[in-house]
Parts: structure tokens; C-alpha cells; sequence
């Protein structure tokens, strides 16, 4: 378990945005009466740089922005079970370059549309609950990790629909993950952070030898020898209360907790002691009025500015009407050599 160093005290942040306004909104539009859990921009392929994606309910739609603030619905993808709601989508590509959407959520099933064809391509089912956040890999975007209500994070191939490894076990998250993220340059490397309250670095390394496996299987995705990856390299208590989004900032961790603060640290590994190290914790953001768990933060393309909503409600998920009833977004900006 990580412990933060004496003499290591965080600057505290600023929240507060400038007088002179650096966005207007443009457009509005409204999905139905049910509530919208993720809009993610297509960061994977410089082609659709402005195409975005929202997940709700059963619904996952694809926009398109266009000049003068006009925003396009290009397609929308409805799931045959009314029930679903989706919490979660993330863009992805396929060995060929065709642009997929994955999204996942109550049901517990991964669902990877073909944005080309507007078919679904695949669906995943491994998962005992249900899907919390699904990102892909910016170095290999046929590989995406989802993690999970049933305390488990999983990498998936979505080319051939093979379920790479599952990071679970003796050394795993003691509770629902909330959230996972894989390390901007280091192929190996992902964190996951969840209601245990801590923070988990995980390594593929030792296991990449499956993953590149995964892209050649031929025979059925359930023959494929799964592999369990029970032990972390890295955990850490930088917060006391549920953790509910995490990000790579290059080798650095922005975390967010509903004991209202975003924390941006670096963990401190030691290479010949796996799983020890120390944290340093460089700046914190307090940010009010924000004990909504499930409430995502999101950074922009070159990790610059990031924005999180935050109310007044006490509870979150389980009222899903009120999860999004935000008051208003924050946004914060801060320098940092990402090499």
C-alpha cells in the first residue's frame, strides 16, 4: 500500500475560471427523457476528429459537429432490450481502420457497433454485473478495457472478440471499479481506481505474449486461454472515499473522489519490489458540492484543461435521473511536461 512521504505537501489548486470566458455554448439538443451518462469525442482517428458519441438508456447516437455551432445526428443505435441503460461508450477501430463505438453499462454486455455498416459487429458477455467505464487503447485501438460493478477490469480483443485478461484476484478491487485508463505511452501499464477507495497500477507485461495471441486466434474466443492477473504493482490511498474517475497525465494521475477534490500525483514505484512504492502528491482541486459519486471528469486532447460537473444532490447512482442533473462545469488548466 503506497504512503504518502512527510515533507511532500500538494499546492493546492484554483477552480475559479477567468473573467474573460474562453467557450460559449453553441447548440442544445435533448435525447428523449432519459438521462445521458457519457459523451466522448473521437480522439482514436484524426478523420472524425469531430464526430462525438453519447450513451443513455438503451441508445447510444453518434453527432457530428459542423461549422457555425450546427450540430448533425449521423446515426443512432437503439438495443433491443428497453431495460439496457448504457453508462459507458468508448470510440475504438477495428485492425482494418473501420471506426467502432463500444459501449457497455446495467446489462453487464459489451456491445461493439460498426459505425460503417451501423451494425452491431460483436457483443461480449463475461462480466457478473454491470459496466461502469470502457476506454481503448490510444497505441493499439482494437484493445479496450472495461471495468465493473462485479470487481473486475477486463481487456478485450474487439477484432476477434477474445477476452485478453482479467485483472482480478487476491490482489484485485475489493469493490464495485469505477473507473480505468490506460497509460498514454506505456503499452503495459493501466490504473483502476473503484469503491474500495484506492487507486491500482497494473502491469500487462508479463502477459503481452496472450494479447498478441489474441490478434491471431482462429479458434472460438471461448477456447482462448484467459489469463488472471491477481496482483497490482502498484496501490494507492491518495483518497478516503469512494474514486470514481481516474486519468493518465503522461507518467502522472489525476484522481477523482467525492470527498470533493480532484488529485494530481505521480506514483513512486519501486521496480524490484512490486506493489511498494510512495506517492507524491503535487497539486489538489478542491471542487465543492461535489459528493455525486459517478461523476466523470474529462481532459482535453493534449491534456491541458480538464472539466467536472458537480451538484448539490446526495445521492448518485442510485437515482440515475439526478446522476447528470449538474449545476454547472469547472474547468482548470495546468502545464505539464508530458515526456
Amino acid at each position: 500500500m503506497a504512503k504518502i512521504p512527510l515533507g511532500c505537501e500538494p499546492v493546492v489548486g484554483s477552480l475559479t475560471p477567468s473573467k474573460k470566458r474562453e467557450y460559449r455554448v453553441t447548440n442544445r439538443l435533448q435525447e428523449g427523457k432519459r438521462p445521458i451518462y457519457a459523451v466522448v469525442f473521437n480522439f482514436i482517428d484524426s478523420r472524425y476528429f469531430n464526430a462525438f458519441a453519447t450513451a443513455g438508456g438503451n441508445r447510444v447516437t453518434v453527432y457530428q459537429c459542423l461549422e457555425g455551432g450546427v450540430i448533425a445526428v449521423l446515426q443512432s443505435y437503439i438495443d433491443e432490450d428497453k431495460d439496457e441503460s448504457f453508462y459507458t461508450v468508448s470510440w475504438a477501430c477495428n485492425i482494418d481502420g473501420t471506426p467502432f463505438l463500444v459501449a457497455g453499462g446495467l446489462n453487464g454486455i459489451i456491445r461493439v457497433i460498426d459505425t460503417g455498416s451501423e451494425k452491431i459487429y460483436k457483443s461480449f458477455v463475461g462480466h457478473g454485473d454491470s459496466i461502469n467505464e470502457i476506454r481503448t487503447q490510444p497505441l493499439k485501438p482494437s484493445l479496450v478495457v472495461s471495468a465493473s460493478k462485479d470487481e473486475s477490469v477486463r481487456l478485450w480483443n474487439i477484432h476477434t472478440g477474445i477476452c485478453i485478461l482479467i485483472f482480478a484476484g487476491a490482489g484485485g478491487h475489493r469493490n464495485e471499479v469505477l473507473s480505468v485508463d490506460f497509460h498514454p505511452s506505456d503499452i503495459y501499464r493501466i490504473a483502476s481506481c473503484g469503491m474500495d477507495n484506492t487507486v491500482k497500477i497494473w502491469s500487462m507485461k508479463e502477459f503481452w505474449t496472450y494479447v498478441e495471441k489474441s490478434f491471431t486466434w482462429t479458434d472460438l474466443p471461448s477456447k482462448f486461454p484467459t489469463k488472471y492477473v491477481q496482483f497490482p504493482v502498484f496501490i494507492a490511498s491518495v483518497h478516503t472515499n469512494y474514486v470514481d474517475c481516474n486519468r493518465w497525465i503522461g507518467d502522472f494521475i489525476l484522481s477523482k473522489s467525492v470527498d470533493n477534490e480532484l488529485v494530481l500525483w505521480e506514483p513512486k514505484m519501486k521496480e524490484q519490489s512490486p506493489g511498494e512504492g510512495t506517492v507524491d502528491i503535487l497539486q489538489k482541486y478542491p471542487v465543492p458540492e461535489c459528493d455525486i459519486w459517478f461523476i466523470k471528469f474529462s481532459c482535453d486532447f493534449h491534456y491541458k484543461a480538464a472539466a467536472v460537473g458537480r451538484g448539490r444532490y446526495t445521492c448518485g447512482k442510485c437515482n440515475p435521473a439526478l446522476r447528470f442533473s449538474l449545476q454547472d462545469y469547472l474547468m482548470f488548466s495546468r502545464n505539464l511536461q508530458l515526456d
